[in-house]
């Protein structure tokens, strides 16, 4: 059974290619060790594509 990936996977998959290759490129594992971490214009896109991802682009809260 072949998965559809929809919109919200397709830009989520990208930002996080996106922000993997900032890490690779500053040698750190996570953003929370990089002093540009506050107003990082890859890390908010990266959060941004993760919510819409998880709500389909319906809005809301995150539930958990």
């Amino acid at each position: 059974m072949e998965k559809t990936v929809d919109q919200y996977e397709k830009a989520l998959i990208e930002k996080t290619k996106i922000l993997k290759e900032c890490q690779k490129d500053k040698k750190i594992d996570s953003c929370l060790k990089c002093k540009e971490i506050i107003g990082c214009k890859i890390r908010n896109e990266y959060v941004n594509a993760v919510y819409e991802s998880m709500n389909k682009g319906q809005g809301g809260g995150f539930e958990f």
